[in-house]
């Protein structure tokens, strides 16, 4: 059964049901508590004793367990839900971009719409946490999985949908500061809790109203494959994060096959203003004081990455 690690501005915690015991370590960052791992082990140990009170989870105030800086790398249409909302036909070629490290924020943290993004959209997705170097040119069958992953986290890869399409910019629409909640536990997997990656259903609210809900099966390139193919150019190490993608429900969907062939043959700028003109009227997109709720588990919680809560704020 995995183990979920919380931090802290004071340190790094153990939860087990409602209650948190600190894990006893001089690991700062992620990769240097991966490293501690028998410090991990001894609180687990500590917090099944019968009777054992801890500290409650609800007085703790969660940073993303994913410490920065680090490598953020995303993977692009990943989902066959997303590739048909996106207008995505036939045969999608793998693909990543990279995020800056200075987006990742915690898990109840505001996210801040720049002044100038007026298509702020949501992207519920599971980080896997690398808890060994990756080198360029390993491949990862599925029994490597646990030499290479040390842990799973919730994440949300918000994005400027104004930015990344008129400009082509994954990097920069996907960038800002409070664009990429994480957490709020890092769950560190044993070899056995692998197997059952496939059950995790992923789930994404908007004041309470769903918008996102489908299970790793809706995956195109799974873990393994997407480790393999990431490590033909990219090295990655201990604490790197990598987003393996979001399923369909965000409020970007490509239009109509007539109205998009209608806008092919228009110039770009009146292409892009004939566009977010028809956006507009969406009502998906994020506004200020909108409530994102998120949530990756396995139907009997033998994983359970805990629930993220965000609100959409303004830049002041």
């Amino acid at each position: 059964m995995s183990t979920n690690v919380l931090r802290t501005a004071d340190g790094w915690w153990v939860v087990r049901d409602e209650r948190a015991v600190r894990i006893e370590t001089q690991g700062v960052t992620t990769a240097e508590l991966l490293a501690d791992r028998e410090a991990v082990r001894e609180a687990e140990r500590e917090a099944c004793v019968p009777g054992k009170t801890g500290t409650p989870v609800a007085d703790l105030a969660p940073l993303s367990p994913v410490t920065t800086p680090c490598r953020v790398v995303a993977q692009m249409v990943n989902y066959r839900s997303h590739a048909r909302d996106s207008g995505f036909t036939g045969e999608i070629p793998p693909t990543f971009f990279r995020k800056a490290s200075g987006s990742v924020s915690g898990p109840y943290d505001s996210v801040v719409r720049p002044e100038h993004v007026n298509f702020l959209d949501y992207e519920v997705e599971l980080g896997l946490v690398m808890g060994a170097p990756l080198p360029v040119g390993t491949v990862v069958a599925e029994s490597d999985l646990p030499s290479y992953v040390a842990g799973l986290v919730l994440t949300n890869d918000v994005s400027a949908r104004d930015v990344q399409l008129t400009k082509g910019q994954f990097y920069e629409s996907k960038s800002y500061s409070t664009f990429t909640p994480t957490g709020p536990y890092l769950a560190l997997l044993e070899p056995q809790d692998f197997p059952h990656l496939l059950d995790l259903r992923l789930r994404l609210s908007v004041n309470g109203s769903p918008r996102q809900d489908r299970t790793l099966a809706d995956m195109i390139v799974r873990p393994a494959q997407a480790l393999t193919l990431l490590a033909r150019f990219q090295h990655l190490d201990e604490g790197d994060l990598l987003l393996t993608g979001t399923p369909g429900g965000t409020a970007l969907k490509a239009p109509p096959k007539p109205v998009e062939k209608i806008g092919a043959l228009l110039p770009p700028a009146l292409k892009w203003k004939a566009f977010f003109k028809s956006q507009s009227r969406n009502p998906h997109y994020l506004h200020e004081g909108d409530v994102v709720t998120a949530t990756i588990a396995t139907p009997d919680r033998r994983i359970d990455l805990g629930e993220q809560r965000t609100t959409i704020a303004e830049t002041r």
